[in-house]
């Protein structure tokens, strides 16, 4: 019997022990999924590494946990925690202490057991700095170096004056474990995962720098035949194909070089799909919603250099952005304008009060005039002791530039100096990591667990790879960060998420742009899937999971490409509660 995690986090008893259970499988995955074939999956730009903890990237993320696991898991509709490598764990000390136990049958891929020692080892280079190892080192910054109690055993405790935290076990349950034996010589941050030793159901074989990278299903793998991975890893070969631009990743997708390609531009979805290949159903065109949690995206403005340590100067670049306009014009309406950090937080019995920020380049440039950048009367060039008003949006993307065409006009209009430098993805990161920019697009996607600590804290904008790159630094939002860690509730802790949403939509850290509920893909007809086809909360990385090669299905594809012949259309998919 499943022990329930409401009871867990309420701290009931002083020691909770969390026994081993039947697993019992995924109802969105299906019992009648195939084995073998292979999918090639669009990984966006060529990551810096395939290490996760050294390259904050989702792509990067998706395949490092097909290599390696983590201690706990969590159930796919209940979000329960679940054994991984762990099959039982002790929580004691008023929830400030953690015991896992190795399951005994954890193993890596060279036949080696998994061990305590690997976890420890884990923890302990990724506390490192010469190791790079982004936001994972602010969590564990809270905990002790985990203490070895026999060799399957490790306990981690939570230091003397870190308050407690209803994430304490997730934390240490939920970050990927990486074999000593092989890599405790190794230099961390530059580590090569070419054919290393792994325990999860992939390993990677093969990489064309900057093009590509093969992953093999595990056969050996150690949770094979645990039924709760019926239904899962089901590709005998994953193939990621790297694009620096996302439209040269589609024409690579309309040449069958791509097999699932995710839309995230409208006029993809809304005129690109044209031709026989999509009137013939040879590409399946689709959108699926389920209860993904809702991501945010915009430009990010950085706090730490003029002009934008100026919270007029923020809410004016906000004003000076036509997001109507754009979405009528550019993206056929298929988008509703963010004017929220957390979405999907609001509904009609919590409604959203969050300014908007409408275009208003008249209430702009007034902003200007009270942050004492004015209009030079002979050039016509906005100015504040002697310096013009000169910003440089730092691109990765030519995709992103034609929504800057319409930008940059009202901003020149208005004495702003509004220059575009284009970096490739690596040096872009190296930026960001580096906090030497402006302005910039980014994008972070939601998660089920939330934890604005590692988002919105004083200290994750100081650090390098944190993901407070805007800088924010408020005292309340501080208050309520360490007010959310003692709130063992969903309702407590989302009323303390919209206060602080609607203080970061305030402080205008971001341009907020747009978003959708909907996952819109793009696949070649040969594919099996499950009826939910990305299952509860997955993205369009869940394919690798739940989705299979149908032979039949390929010959028919084959059969209907050859003869001029249609297949089947598919229909939408839309969440039923």
């Amino acid at each position: 019997m499943k022990t329930s995690l409401q009871f867990a986090l309420c701290g009931l008893m002083s020691a909770l022990v969390f026994a081993a259970w039947g697993g019992t499988p995924d109802p969105f995955a299906s019992p009648y999924a195939l084995k073998g074939g292979r999918i090639r999956f669009n990984g966006s730009r060529p990551p810096k590494s395939y290490n996760a903890y050294t390259d904050n990237n989702t792509y990067t993320r998706m395949t490092f946990d097909l290599m390696y696991e983590t201690l706990i898991t969590t159930d796919p509709v209940t979000t329960e925690f679940e054994p991984y490598l762990a099959d039982r764990w002790e929580v004691a000390d008023g929830y400030r202490t953690f015991t896992f136990h190795i399951d005994e049958r954890a193993k890596w891929s060279d036949g080696t057991p998994v061990l305590a020692e690997d976890v420890k080892w884990t923890f302990d280079v990724c506390m490192d700095p010469a190791s790079d190892a982004g936001s994972i080192y602010g969590i564990f910054a809270q905990y002790e170096s985990p203490e070895i109690l026999d060799e399957r055993t490790v306990r981690f405790r939570l230091k003397d004056g870190v308050p407690d935290d209803w994430r304490a076990l997730m934390n240490v349950g939920m970050f990927e474990i990486m074999p000593k034996h092989v890599f405790e010589n190794e230099r961390f941050a530059a580590l090569d995962l070419v054919d290393a030793v792994v325990s999860g159901p992939y390993k990677l074989v093969h990489v064309d720098e900057h093009k590509r990278a093969v992953f093999e299903r595990r056969k050996d793998w150690w949770r094979v035949d645990f039924p709760e991975e019926r239904g899962h890893y089901n590709f005998d070969r994953i193939e990621m194909k790297y694009y620096e631009d996302n439209e040269n990743a589609f024409e690579a997708f309309k040449k069958d070089e791509i097999d699932i390609y995710p839309v995230y531009t409208a006029h993809i979805m809304a005129t690109g799909t044209r031709g026989k290949e999509f009137a013939h159903n040879w590409i399946c065109k689709r959108t699926v919603q389920n209860k993904c949690p809702q991501s945010y995206q915009g430009f990010a403005m950085n706090f730490r250099r003029e002009p934008f340590d100026d919270l007029r100067v923020r809410q004016a670049f906000a004003l000076f952005l036509d997001r109507e306009r754009i979405n009528r014009t550019m993206m056929f309406n298929s988008y509703f304008l963010l004017k929220s950090y957390y979405t999907d937080l609001y509904d009609h019995a919590h409604p959203c009060e969050n300014i908007q920020w409408p275009y208003d380049p008249e209430r702009a440039e007034k902003l200007l005039d009270e942050a004492g950048w004015f209009k030079d009367p002979k050039t016509g060039k906005r100015m504040k002791n002697g310096k013009p008003l000169h910003v440089s949006f730092l691109s990765r993307a030519a995709s992103e530039e034609k929504f800057l065409a319409v930008y940059k006009p009202v901003l020149e209009k208005a004495g702003i100096t509004f220059d575009i430098v284009r970096k490739d993805f690596a040096d872009w990161m190296r930026s960001i990591d580096a906090f030497d920019f402006d302005i910039t697009w980014a994008a972070f996607v939601g998660t089920i667990f939330r934890n604005p600590e590692m988002t919105w804290s004083a200290a994750e904008a100081d650090r390098k790879g944190g993901n407070n790159i805007t800088a924010v630094k408020d005292p309340e939002i501080e208050e309520l960060i360490q007010k959310e860690k003692h709130l063992y509730t969903a309702a407590e802790r989302n009323a303390v998420y919209r206060r602080i949403d609607k203080i970061l939509t305030d402080k205008v850290p971001y341009v907020l742009l747009w978003n959708t509920d909907k996952t819109r893909l793009l696949y070649w007809n040969r594919f099996g899937m499950p009826k939910m086809p990305l299952g509860m909360y997955g993205r369009e990385e869940a394919a690798v999971s739940y989705w299979w090669y149908d032979p039949d299905a390929a010959k028919e594809l084959d059969d209907a490409m050859a003869t001029g012949g249609f297949l089947p259309s598919v229909g939408n998919v839309e969440w039923e509660d």
